[in-house]
């Protein structure tokens, strides 16, 4: 008797956008299908000072999505999940109600609460405890300035949640902290996999409103009947997967060896590896590398990367100026541009959340004596190069902190499609760039499903099921001695940002 197919649905939230997408898995064939079914704009809305999440409209397009998953014909779903970024919560009242939309991570209520955090903790107990990347927007500095700017909110506050918590609980109307998200919010201990009570004593956190981690693949409810009859749909298990979506992506890296460099490719880059015990050494300290919790007691130690968020921003300035030139048009023109004429730092902290991107970039290369970059393609292509040679320094410090050597590199995500920065990363590197899946964290979301619903056995089974199911693009290095020489003028020019 041939097996039925198992469908089950994965929502994949980016800074961006969201995307439901269903997954059918053959397991005769051995074979994982998609179809997108519903995709949407994922748009922050500045009220007064403060950037929010629209999460009652993100909360909406779930429901949409599982809508257009029945109208579809798919009505043997066998589960559901939700990943998207990171540090980002909403807090509930004592009666379960959202207190206000949950703030943005480049909202600048964070501004100079590190420094504050740092104060009261000091830089390296911090990193000693939680092992985790000083970013100014993670959770743990967003609770520090809340805490300054609006306590009532934290003493009206009976839990948080992240953001895919937040949405399950509004699907589930059940309450569950998962793991992999939670180890972004610089609040969890990297040794004991839990909260840090002394952590958040020191800095008068009340650690009533944090709910103990569950383990990605762990069952987490199911629709409420209030949303079943609202949809006309019948209960759906609700699964916790890696729920942050780079934890997602990794899981999607179609690797044959177990010791493999990635690049999670989107509106952020986020390139490192996966070991089995997080890495809290003096060096990844002073170079800023992040320890992240991974599915199946994994550890991501990577590093974030601005990304594509440089040249998203300057595609939106420029939309605004009436330019309305295509992300493939971009790329095109970044082609024909001249190469190798001025280089940033993208993650100096200009490039944040500023109000004119393109503006930036040029002060950026006017403040380091460079060529100014002018028209939409020069500057394109500045971003592009500049990402590719951060990738080469992060990849490198990688190797000297694990004492791996990696042949390649990894791309998965929606960045791949620009193809002209992978073969400007396999030419930075030095290295083979193989570049797929596409869909990184929707794939991981729907295996780690399948793992928990006792159709694939594991992660290494997942990874291979991946491999056979869609394409890698490989990248081969080109003009070894141009790149290497423009390299070097990329490091003296980035040492003004200390190469964050």
């Amino acid at each position: 008797m041939v097996s039925k197919p198992s469908s089950v649905l994965a929502f994949d939230l980016g800074a961006s956008s969201g995307r439901a997408i269903v997954g059918r898995l053959d397991s005769e064939a051995g074979q994982v299908t998609i179809e997108e079914v519903h995709r949407f704009p994922n748009d922050p809305v500045k009220v007064g000072d403060h950037l929010h999440w629209d999460i009652l409209r993100l909360f909406h397009e779930l429901k949409q999505g599982i809508l257009q998953t029945k109208q579809l014909g798919y009505t043997d779903i066998e589960s559901l999940a939700i990943d998207s970024w990171a540090v980002d919560f909403g807090l509930l009242s004592k009666n379960g109600e959202l207190l206000g939309n949950p703030y943005h991570y480049r909202d600048h209520q964070t501004d100079h609460a590190m420094e504050k955090v740092f104060a009261k903790v000091g830089r390296e107990k911090l990193y000693a405890k939680t092992g985790l990347q000083f970013l100014q927007f993670n959770s743990i500095f967003q609770l520090a300035a809340i805490k300054e700017r609006n306590p009532e909110l934290l003493e009206r506050a009976e839990t948080l949640l992240m953001i895919p918590d937040l949405l399950r609980y509004f699907l589930t109307g059940e309450k569950h902290s998962e793991f992999t998200n939670a180890t972004t919010t610089q609040l969890l201990n990297a040794t004991t996999k839990a909260w840090d009570a002394e952590l958040l004593d020191q800095l008068d956190l009340p650690a009533g409103i944090l709910l103990d981690p569950v383990p990605s693949g762990t069952r987490v409810g199911a629709l409420t009947e209030d949303i079943c009859a609202d949809l006309d749909v019948a209960s759906i298990p609700v699964i916790a997967v890696g729920e942050h979506d780079t934890a997602s992506a990794v899981v999607a890296v179609p690797a044959l060896d177990d010791h493999f460099a990635f690049l999670s490719c989107g509106t952020w880059s986020l390139l490192g590896t996966e070991t089995m015990e997080p890495v809290l050494t003096e060096q990844a300290l002073a170079w800023n590398f992040t320890n992240e919790g991974g599915v199946y007691g994994t550890n991501r130690l990577l590093k974030n990367i601005m990304g594509l968020w440089l040249i998203q921003e300057c595609k939106r300035t420029w939309d605004k100026e009436g330019k309305n030139l295509s992300f493939a048009a971009l790329v095109k023109l970044a082609e024909q541009a001249k190469p190798f004429q001025s280089f940033i730092d993208p993650d100096d902290d200009m490039f944040l959340n500023p109000q004119h991107m393109p503006k930036q970039i040029q002060q950026y290369c006017r403040d380091t004596q460079q060529v100014v970059p002018q028209s939409e393609g020069e500057i394109a292509r500045c971003i592009l190069e500049s990402l590719a040679f951060k990738y080469r320094f992060v990849l490198e410090w990688t190797e000297q902190l694990t004492g791996v050597t990696y042949p390649g590199l990894h791309i998965v995500g929606g960045g791949i499609q620009n193809e002209l920065l992978c073969q400007f990363t396999a030419s930075a590197t030095g290295r083979e760039v193989w570049a797929g899946p596409v869909e990184g964290s929707a794939l991981g979301n729907l295996v780690v499903q399948w793992i928990a619903l006792g159709y694939i056995a594991n992660l290494r089974e997942a990874r291979k099921l991946i491999r056979n199911s869609f394409p890698v693009k490989t990248y081969i290095p080109e003009d070894a001695a141009g790149w290497q020489a423009a390299y070097a003028t990329f490091c003296q020019v980035a040492s003004r940002s200390r190469m964050k």
